[in-house]
């Protein structure tokens, strides 16, 4: 993994993302459930932050949650994301941010299945999935 981080300017991210990726990204806003593009990817892969690259998970932790976001029970290593927590909306959640750039990916829940326990549920506007060949 690229450990460099990468600071741009708002100006700068507008610049370089969609108007969709940038409301999430940078805006840490949410698709809308059951929207995305991923939330049904069966391929296999890994899937990287759509802002800078950096690579996040991979398709042999993905599962189908229900939740209507692409799920994951862990990142391809510990120092791919970051956590913080999160009390916007009345709720105690964690975000899920990307370690490199700081864009906002989505929250993690103590729900997954084993051996992690854990469902990072993700938009799919923050990746972009690199098929295996």
């Amino acid at each position: 993994m690229e450990n460099t981080k990468i600071e741009k300017s708002e100006e700068e991210w507008k610049k370089i993302l969609t108007p969709e990726e940038f409301l999430v990204l940078r805006k840490k806003g949410t698709e809308p459930a059951f929207t995305g593009k991923y939330v049904h990817n069966k391929e296999k892969g890994t899937y990287v932050c759509a802002g800078c690259g950096n690579l996040l998970f991979s398709s042999e932790t993905k599962f189908d949650s229900g939740s209507g976001w692409p799920s994951f029970s862990a990142p391809v290593a510990p120092d791919a994301v970051s956590l913080k927590s999160d009390r916007s909306l009345f709720m105690k959640r964690t975000e899920v941010l990307c370690a490199r750039c700081k864009g906002h990916l989505g929250h993690v829940f103590d729900d997954g299945p084993k051996p992690t326990g854990q469902r990072f549920c993700m938009n799919s506007v923050s990746l972009r999935f690199m098929k295996k060949e």
